[in-house]
């Protein structure tokens, strides 16, 4: 942030967007294979620090546009949250997962891809 930042009513905003560009800019440094493989044996539990220091940043996200596990007919499938009262998940993609602990390894899968591809910082 510097003095010839745009005049802006909440300056509290332009904050917010910088320090969250710069955490993800860290956290791009955390996803390792190591991290990955970490979560897909065992997704739930204690992590290691970098697993934890994701998994904190991924929680903390807006509800909309959220992932989560939908158990339909013995599978489970990953949705993502609207973030407005009364209105149904949308399915994200065709698989299944055979355990919801696979659906919550696809999920980190996409969150990690997303905080991969999103090109800021």
């Amino acid at each position: 942030m510097t003095q010839d930042t745009p005049d802006v009513e909440d300056k509290d905003l332009l904050f917010r967007d910088y320090f969250d560009r710069m955490q993800r800019r860290y956290l791009r440094s955390l996803v390792l294979p190591e991290v990955i493989e970490e979560h897909r044996l065992k997704p739930l539990g204690q992590h290691s620090e970098p697993l934890e220091r994701l998994l904190h940043y991924f929680r903390e996200r807006p509800l909309a546009g959220k992932y989560a596990v939908l158990r339909e007919a013995g599978s489970y499938r990953i949705v993502a949250l609207s973030g407005v009262r009364g209105v149904p998940p949308r399915p994200v993609g065709e698989e299944r997962y055979a355990t919801v602990e696979a659906a919550y390894h696809g999920i980190f899968l996409k969150r990690i891809e997303e905080l991969m591809g999103d090109g800021l910082g």
